[in-house]
C-alpha cells in the first residue's frame, strides 16, 4: 500500500512524549526549587482563665493589643516533635525480636525565644508571673495568709495542675502566599524556664528571653491548598498539543514523495516508481530522462552509451 506523509504528522509520537514528559519536568522544577522557610511563622501565646488570667492580664492588657504585641516578638521557635516507644519480644519465632509500639512520646518541651520591649519588658514580666503562679507564689492563697517573698522562712504551695495549665498555645507555620499552612495546637501547656539573660558594657547587642514550655501533647491542623501546575516564565516554553498552523506557502507546493508498487501513479494511469505528489507523474531517472531527451543532449538509444543506460533504467 502507498506510504504518504502529510503535514503536521511527522515526529507526532515523539512530540506527544515530550508533551506528556513537560507537565512531569515542571511539577518536579516547582518542588525543588520552591522549599518551605523557616522565616514564616507565628506564635500565638495563651493568658489561660481564672485567676491566671488576671495575673497575666496585668502585663499585657485586658486587650488583644498587648498579647499580640508579645506575640510579634517572638523570634524563633521550633516545630516540635514525637516519637513511638515500642518494647521487644524475642520468644514468639526463634532466633527473630520483634518491636511492638505501646505508646508515642513527645517533646517534653518547646522553646521559645522573644525581644524585649524597653517600655515594659513584657516577655520577662508575662512568664515569671505565670511561673511564679505555678509555684503558688502569686495569686490569691486559699490559707488567707500573705506573700513575703523577702522572708527567709519563705513557703509556698503548688497550684493545681488545671489552675495553671493553658489551651491554645499555637504554632503556625506558613509559606509566603499563605495558601499552605501547618497549624499546631498544644495540649496542657505552661512555662518551666526562664534562661539566663547576660547584660555587658563591651557592646550593646538586642536583649531576648528565652523560654521552655512543656505540655501533654499537640495536635496539628493541616491547611494545604489544591496543587497549581506553575505557569512557564515564557511563552516558548508551552507545548503545542496539535499542529494547527498552516504550512508557508513555499511548504504547501513542495513536492512529496510517494511510494508506488502497483505501478500505477495517483491518478490509476500505469506507470512504475515513484510519484511526486505535487505534478502527480512519475518521478523517472536521470537516465530515462536522456533516453527521452528531457535532459541534456539526445542519447542514440543503439548506441553502446544508450544501450547501457537503457538496461540500468530497466533494471537488468
Amino acid at each position: 500500500m502507498p506510504t504518504q506523509v502529510t503535514y503536521g504528522e511527522a515526529g507526532s509520537s515523539k512530540k506527544g512524549e515530550q508533551q506528556g514528559q513537560e507537565p512531569v519536568i515542571a511539577s518536579l522544577k516547582s518542588k525543588i526549587l520552591r522549599p518551605a522557610l523557616t522565616s514564616h511563622f507565628e506564635v500565638e501565646i495563651p493568658v489561660g482563665a481564672g485567676n491566671l488570667k488576671t495575673l497575666l492580664e496585668g502585663v499585657v492588657g485586658s486587650g488583644t493589643d498587648g498579647q499580640r504585641t508579645l506575640n510579634i516578638n517572638c523570634s524563633e521557635s521550633s516545630l516540635p516533635g514525637s516519637s513511638i516507644a515500642t518494647f521487644e519480644v524475642q520468644n514468639d519465632f526463634t532466633g527473630v525480636t520483634e518491636r511492638f509500639a505501646h505508646r508515642r512520646m513527645y517533646d517534653d518541651r518547646i522553646d521559645f525565644t522573644f525581644y524585649v520591649d524597653a517600655e515594659k519588658y513584657t516577655p520577662i514580666r508575662f512568664f515569671e508571673r505565670w511561673m511564679r503562679f505555678v509555684t503558688g507564689e502569686s495569686g490569691p492563697r486559699g490559707d488567707g495568709s500573705e506573700y513575703k517573698l523577702t522572708n527567709t522562712r519563705y513557703h509556698y504551695r503548688m497550684n493545681f495542675p488545671d489552675d495553671y495549665r493553658c489551651e491554645g498555645l499555637k504554632i503556625k507555620k506558613f509559606e509566603r502566599d499563605y495558601k499552605n499552612s501547618l497549624e499546631y495546637t498544644f495540649i496542657g501547656a505552661y512555662p518551666i524556664s526562664v534562661s539566663s539573660m547576660p547584660v555587658s558594657y563591651d557592646s550593646s547587642s538586642l536583649l531576648k528571653c528565652s523560654v521552655s514550655m512543656t505540655y501533654l501533647r499537640y495536635v496539628i491542623t493541616e491547611l494545604i491548598g489544591p496543587t497549581e501546575q506553575p505557569k512557564p516564565a515564557v511563552a516558548t516554553q508551552n507545548a503545542d498539543k496539535v499542529n494547527t498552523q498552516e504550512p508557508p506557502v513555499a511548504q504547501k507546493k513542495a513536492s512529496k514523495i510517494i511510494q508506488s508498487t502497483s505501478g500505477r501513479d495517483k491518478d490509476g494511469n500505469p506507470g512504475s516508481g515513484n510519484i511526486d505528489s505535487a505534478t502527480g507523474e512519475v518521478m523517472i531517472t536521470t537516465e530515462q530522462q536522456l533516453l527521452n531527451a528531457n535532459v541534456g543532449d539526445r542519447v542514440d538509444p543503439n548506441s553502446a552509451i544508450g544501450r547501457s543506460l537503457q538496461a540500468t533504467a530497466s533494471g537488468n
